[in-house]
């Protein structure tokens, strides 16, 4: 069993800042990329950062040089620093991870896990 448990989310202003955490837990043998998405009312799910076990990044055009993604492997952490927010950043932010659990003593297997997911507000 794999629990993806998000939180940091919250109500803030413009240009504000936030810092949303990420941490996977159970079974885990091993964790490859881990990522954060974002939903808004009436628009589809989309990418807003992802990050490899070794540290490569890929951000999403709009939040390029404001968002700043992170992990710590010991902990089997994501983050995601938020700063300069705008008030369409407002959406349900959730987090994956792509890892790997112990089926039985000799077998493995791989999928992709999500967060239930945490509401970021930017309003004034």
């Amino acid at each position: 069993q794999v629990q993806i448990v998000e939180s940091g989310g919250g109500l803030v202003q413009p240009g504000g800042s936030l810092r949303l955490s990420c941490a996977a837990s159970g079974s885990i043998v091993y964790i490859y990329d881990m990522g954060w998405y974002r939903q808004a009312p009436g628009k589809q799910r989309e990418l807003v950062a992802a990050i490899t076990r070794g540290g490569s990044t890929n951000y999403a055009d709009p939040v390029k040089g404001r968002f700043t993604i992170s992990r710590d492997n010991a902990k089997n952490t994501v983050y995601l620093q938020m700063n300069s927010l705008k008030p369409e950043d407002t959406a349900i932010y959730y987090c994956n991870a792509d890892l790997s659990t112990l089926v039985s003593t000799t077998r493995t297997t791989r999928y992709t896990y999500w967060g239930q997911g945490t509401q970021v507000t930017v309003s004034s």
